[in-house]
């Protein structure tokens, strides 16, 4: 495996190599059934048992109550933008609050609009997305149909530190950079949705986590696809589900439950490899310019600029020659995002850290 880089990239984003060889040998056979998992029906004993063995690590990883319902669905997260509020919202008679705190929020109020009546109680565009609002900064409407938040914001790099509390207002978040990154109380939330490619598996796999009670919600005559209560009743097969992606996700659960430890497990290792690059932000700050403020700083994506774009061109391609990938910052705002996934291994954290420092010193006078 020398030959493999170090990807940072936000997603599709690095893989366990266990799971990686573990699917490969899966695509010629799956153990035991002498097809490929390409090959098999969804409705065969075997995708019942796969379906079964991901729907439990999910659950098991987060302690999910009962009385909650799990569903592997596709169209990623920019489908759930519009699934949440055509469920929730659409002859509600209600509004949904949306906090934004950057690009993936802004992303799912628009949608939302689209289905009724929405209220920002927050929005940090005046601060160009760079933290988390304190909890008295805003107020959750009394009588909402749901409270909307982006758990972790890939492009801006800022992170929700603790679960926030919406009191009896269903609180719907957008996990898709953090999911399975560290413990969350499930407890809290009404709805959960996540794309698998930061850290559950591959793109084409969507989880959603709802409270049983918000099905009893759903508007009569939705399109079957984008129903929750349809899917759900249907065990997430009303049709062919993403099987390849449910399987591998399954393979990353076990990864997590067997290889790291648990979520408790996971997070500690996360947070140390995201210190090892804020550290040199916080020791160079005129030379490393971090966008988050330091209490809103993401785990997942260390984002940050340098003195000109030419230097950050140049970082770009330094880093490349030593196999340290996809460093760019997005296109709406530039600059340098390293995403370190749970799969991204300390030593190529170690790797980029090591170049930054002697970045520095080459070109910081």
């Amino acid at each position: 495996m020398s030959s493999r880089v170090f990807n940072f990239s936000a997603g599709p984003a690095v893989l366990p190599v266990k799971v990686l060889k573990q699917a490969q040998e899966a695509v010629l056979e799956l153990p035991g059934v002498g097809a490929s998992i390409l090959e098999i029906s969804h409705r065969s004993p075997a995708f019942d048992e796969v379906l079964s063995d991901a729907t439990s690590m999910v659950s098991e990883l987060l302690g999910v109550p009962s009385g909650y319902t799990i569903l592997f669905l596709q169209g990623g997260s920019s489908l759930q933008f519009s699934m949440v509020p055509m469920n929730l919202l659409r002859d509600s008679g209600k509004t949904a609050d949306y906090l934004l705190t950057g690009s993936w929020g802004k992303k799912a109020l628009t949608e939302a609009k689209r289905q009724g009546e929405t209220n920002v109680v927050w929005d940090g565009k005046s601060e160009n997305y760079s933290r988390i609002p304190a909890a008295d900064e805003f107020t959750w409407s009394k009588d909402a149909a749901y409270a909307h938040i982006t758990s972790n914001e890939t492009i801006q790099g800022i992170e929700f530190a603790t679960d926030p509390d919406s009191g009896s207002v269903p609180l719907v978040c957008d996990a898709s950079s953090d999911f399975l990154s560290r413990p969350v109380d499930v407890g809290r939330y009404g709805l959960i949705y996540a794309c698998a490619q930061k850290n559950a598996g591959i793109a084409g796999c969507t989880v959603v986590i709802i409270r049983d009670d918000l099905l009893e919600r759903v508007p009569q005559n939705l399109p079957s696809m984008l129903d929750y209560r349809l899917q759900a009743s249907g065990g997430s097969r009303y049709n062919t589900p993403p099987v390849f992606g449910v399987y591998v996700m399954m393979l990353v659960g076990r990864w997590l439950r067997d290889d790291v430890g648990g979520l408790e497990a996971m997070a500690k290792l996360n947070r140390e490899k995201a210190k090892l690059l804020y550290d040199v932000l916080d020791a160079n700050p005129d030379f490393y310019r971090g966008h988050a403020h330091p209490a809103s700083r993401s785990v997942m994506n260390v984002t940050w600029r340098l003195p000109s774009e030419e230097l950050e061109a140049e970082f770009v391609k330094a880093a490349k020659a030593r196999k340290l990938t996809d460093l760019k910052g997005h296109r709406s705002v530039g600059g340098i995002r390293a995403s370190i996934y749970n799969a991204m291994p300390r030593e190529g954290v170690e790797a980029l850290r090591d170049l930054m420092l002697e970045f520095q010193k080459q070109h910081g006078g």
